[in-house]
C-alpha cells in the first residue's frame, strides 16, 4: 500500500488550491450541467452615475439565488434594498425563475427578507459570538411577479 501524507495550512496555497477547484470542477460537470448556472445582477447608481448598492446572484433552470446585497451606508433606508431585490426578482422571472433563495447571517438582514416574502427553511445556530444563519427560501409559482 503506497503511504500517503496529509498536510494542513492556515491559508489556501495557490497551487494545490487550484488543483482541487479543477478536480471539483471536472467532476461535477460530469455529474450536472453546471455549465447552464448563470449569472444575474442588479445596480442601483446616484446622479452621477457611481454605483451605491447591487444584488449579485444566479440562476440555474427555475431556481434564482440572490448571493450579495449591499447598498452603500450612506444611502441605507431609502429603499434602495427592497428596490434591488425587486429588481433581481425580476429579472429572475423573466429569465423563467419561480423559486429564490439566499443565505444571511443574523447580523446581516434576515427580518428585511421575511418582510419581502422570504421564509426561513433552515437556521442554524453556534456561530461565534451567537451569530446565527439562516437558508431563506421565496416561491413565486408560475404567475405570480415580483411587486
Amino acid at each position: 500500500m503506497p503511504e500517503f501524507r496529509y498536510e494542513s495550512h492556515d491559508g489556501l496555497p495557490e497551487e494545490e488550491s487550484t488543483i482541487v477547484d479543477k478536480g471539483l470542477g471536472d467532476f461535477n460537470d460530469q455529474a450536472a450541467p453546471l455549465h447552464e448556472v448563470q449569472a444575474l445582477s442588479c445596480f442601483v447608481r446616484d446622479e452621477a452615475g457611481h454605483v451605491i448598492g447591487g444584488a449579485i446572484g444566479r440562476r440555474w433552470g427555475q431556481l434564482c439565488e440572490l448571493q450579495q446585497l449591499w447598498v452603500a451606508a450612506s444611502y441605507r433606508g431609502n429603499g434602495l434594498g427592497v428596490g434591488l431585490v425587486q429588481a433581481f426578482e425580476r429579472h429572475g422571472i423573466e429569465k423563467g425563475c419561480t423559486s429564490f433563495y439566499l443565505e444571511t447571517l443574523s447580523f446581516q438582514a434576515p427580518e428585511f427578507y421575511k418582510k419581502l416574502g422570504y421564509a426561513v427553511a433552515f437556521a442554524r445556530s453556534g456561530y461565534p459570538h451567537g451569530i446565527g444563519k439562516y437558508h431563506m427560501v421565496k416561491e413565486l409559482g408560475g404567475a405570480e411577479t415580483a411587486a
